[in-house]
C-alpha cells in the first residue's frame, strides 16, 4: 500500500502511545517481509466434493428473541437443490431455493430441527440446533474482510462483489457468511483521494460515509439477499487508525447507525484512543464495555470483535464487556513466518474459548492480497488453516475474492477441516510438546472424537508420533487423514507420520475400527 507521510507518522505516534500497531495499519510500513520459503509444488490435497449433497458448517446457531435471523443452509453438490426444515420454529420460514432461513423467533428456548438438502443425485439431512437467548456466536465466525487485499481502496462495489465471489465460488457452501468492511468507509479530514475526505458528522452529529459509500443500507441488503451477514468497523478513539472519522463520544449515535444500516458484525479498533487516557486496566475495558452494551441495546444482532491485540489480557474479560471475539495478539500483517509462534501463544489462553468466546489470532492471509501473491508454501498454508481450525479460531479470510484460485479454496473449503473449528464443544486445542521443534496440538470433539495436528516448526522434516497415552486415549482408534479426506486405518497406541517443513498433518481419530 502506497502510505503518505503524514499517514505513517500518525501511525508511529498512535503505536508509541498504545504500545501496539493498528489491525488496519499493522503491516503499512512497518510490518517485516516474509523470508523467503523454499520453492514447493502447489499440491492439491482435498478431493473435490461430489455431485451428491452435503450439508457442512456449524450445528448450532444462536440468535436473541425478536431479532432478525438470517441463515443460509451450507451445502455442496450439483445444483438446482432444494432445502427444507423439518421442527422449524415458529416465525421462521426456509427458502427451498437457495436455503436461506429468515425471519423472528420470538420465545426463548432450543430448537432442535432438521436441515434437508436434495438433488438430483440424493439427499441428506443433518440435525441442528436453534438457541434463542442471549448468546450470540456458538461457534466461531467464517468470513472475509477487505483490509489486506484493499486497505484504503475499498468501495461498495469492492463489497458487493465479494458477497458474489463468496457465493460463487462456493466459500458459503461450507459455512463462511461474513462479508467485513473494514477501515475507509468514513470521512477523513484529510487524504490523497478527495473523494475520501469530508466532514465527519452532519448537523446531528450522525457520522457520515465517504462518496464511494452512497447508501450503506443498500449494501448491507445486497449482503443478506445473498444469504450473508455484513460487518464493519470503527474506533473508539477520535479516527481510525488511518484516520477517518470513528466513533469517539458518539458511540450511541454510532451504535444505532450501524444497526438501522444492516450490519451485522463490528470490528472495534484501539487505535487513536490510545492518547486519550491513562493506560489500566479499567481504561481498557471503558470503550468496549461502553459500546458492547449499546449494542446489546439495538434491534439486531451485532456480533462485537474488539480489536486491541490483547492488552490486559482481554481474553480474562473480553466477554464481560459483551465481546464475541477479542484479538489476543499484534496483527499477523505480512510477517507470517509467525504462524505457528501466534498459534502457541493462542493456545495458552485456550481456557477462555468456548461458545460465545472466542480467541481471535487474526485474519486467515493467503491467496492474493495488496502486495502480490502469498508467499508462504503450499505446506505453510495448510498449516495455517489446520492451526487455526484446531484453536476454534474466527476464520476470517484476508485475500482478494476476486482472485481465489484453486489452491486457496481448496485451503479455505475443505468441509472436513472445517468442522473441527465448528465443533459445538467450541474447545480450543491442548499443547503436547514433543521436541524443541515439534508438538501435537489435541481437541476434544462433541461426538466423542479427537482432532490431532502433529505439527512440526523446524527447517526440515521430521517425523512426529501422537502417542495414544499424550493424547488421554486408549485403545484401538481409526484415524483419518482431513486433508486428503482419507481414512488410514486402526492404530493400537500412537501414530507418526513425516510433517514436511513449518508443516501440520491433520487427524481426526475415533474409536474402534
Amino acid at each position: 500500500m502506497r502510505v503518505t507521510a503524514e499517514t505513517y507518522l500518525r501511525f508511529i505516534i498512535v503505536s508509541a502511545i498504545t504500545g501496539v500497531a493498528s489491525c488496519a495499519g499493522a503491516g503499512i510500513a512497518v510490518a517485516s517481509e516474509e523470508a523467503a520459503s523454499p520453492r514447493e509444488e502447489a499440491v492439491i490435497l482435498t478431493p473435490k466434493p461430489p455431485a451428491t449433497p452435503r450439508i457442512n458448517g456449524a450445528k448450532i446457531f444462536g440468535v436473541r428473541p425478536g431479532h432478525p435471523f438470517l441463515f443460509t443452509i451450507p451445502a455442496t453438490g450439483q445444483r438446482p437443490m432444494e432445502f427444507s426444515v423439518d421442527q422449524l420454529p415458529e416465525g421462521l420460514k426456509v427458502d427451498p431455493q437457495t436455503g436461506q432461513i429468515t425471519g423472528f423467533i420470538k420465545d426463548r428456548g432450543e430448537y432442535v430441527v432438521t436441515f434437508r438438502a436434495k438433488n438430483a443425485l440424493g439427499q441428506v439431512d443433518r440435525p441442528f440446533k436453534i438457541v434463542c437467548g442471549d448468546t450470540l456466536a456458538l461457534t466461531p465466525p467464517m468470513g472475509w474482510s477487505n483490509w489486506y487485499a484493499d486497505y484504503g481502496r475499498v468501495t461498495d462495489k469492492v463489497i458487493r462483489d465479494a458477497a458474489d465471489a463468496m457465493v460463487k465460488n462456493g466459500m458459503a457452501n461450507v459455512g463462511y457468511q461474513y462479508v467485513t468492511l473494514d477501515d475507509c468507509w468514513s470521512n477523513a479530514a484529510k487524504n490523497p483521494d478527495p473523494k475520501r475526505v469530508g466532514p465527519p458528522r452532519d448537523s446531528q452529529g450522525n457520522i457520515l460515509t465517504n462518496q464511494y459509500f452512497p447508501d450503506m443500507k443498500a449494501m448491507t441488503d445486497y449482503v443478506h439477499a445473498r444469504g450473508l451477514k455484513a460487518g464493519i468497523y470503527s474506533s473508539p478513539g477520535p479516527v481510525t487508525c488511518q484516520g477517518f472519522a470513528a466513533s469517539w463520544k458518539h458511540e450511541a449515535q454510532d451504535a444505532k447507525q450501524f444497526a438501522d444500516w444492516g450490519f451485522d458484525l463490528l470490528m472495534y479498533d484501539w487505535c487513536s484512543y490510545g492518547g486519550i487516557h491513562e493506560k489500566n486496566i479499567e481504561y481498557l475495558k471503558r470503550p468496549y464495555k461502553l459500546m458492547g452494551g449499546l449494542l446489546k441495546q439495538q434491534d439486531r444482532d451485532i456480533h462485537f470483535n474488539i480489536c486491541q491485540y490483547g492488552m490486559g489480557d482481554v481474553w480474562k474479560w473480553g466477554a464481560e464487556v459483551g465481546g464475541q471475539s477479542w484479538r489476543t495478539a499484534f496483527d499477523m500483517g505480512y510477517d507470517l513466518n509467525r504462524i505457528a509462534e501466534v498459534a502457541l501463544k493462542n493456545a495458552s489462553h485456550r481456557e477462555y474459548s468456548k461458545p460465545g468466546s472466542w480467541n481471535d489470532p487474526d485474519n486467515l492471509i493467503i491467496g492474493y492480497y495488496g502486495k502480490g501473491p502469498c508467499r508462504l508454501t503450499p505446506t505453510e498454508q495448510y498449516a495455517y488453516m489446520s492451526y487455526w481450525c484446531l484453536m476454534a479460531a474466527p476464520l476470517s479470510y484476508g485475500g482478494d475474492m476476486s482472485r481465489t484460485d484453486e489452491f486457496t479454496l481448496n485451503v479455505l473449503c475443505n468441509p472436513e477441516v472445517i468442522e473441527i473449528d465448528q465443533d459445538t464443544l467450541g474447545e480450543c486445542a491442548r499443547v503436547v510438546p514433543l521436541s524443541e521443534k515439534t508438538f501435537l496440538m489435541v481437541k476434544r470433539l462433541e461426538d466423542g472424537g479427537t482432532a490431532v495436528g502433529l505439527c512440526n516448526r523446524g527447517e526440515g522434516t521430521q517425523n512426529v508420533t501422537a502417542k495414544w497415552s499424550d493424547l488421554g486415549l486408549t485403545g484401538k482408534q481409526t484415524v483419518r487423514d482431513l486433508w486428503r479426506q482419507k481414512d488410514l486405518g486402526g492404530f493400537d497406541s500412537q501414530f507418526s507420520a513425516p510433517v514436511g517443513r513449518h508443516g501440520v498433518v491433520l487427524l481426526r481419530l475415533r474409536a474402534g475400527e
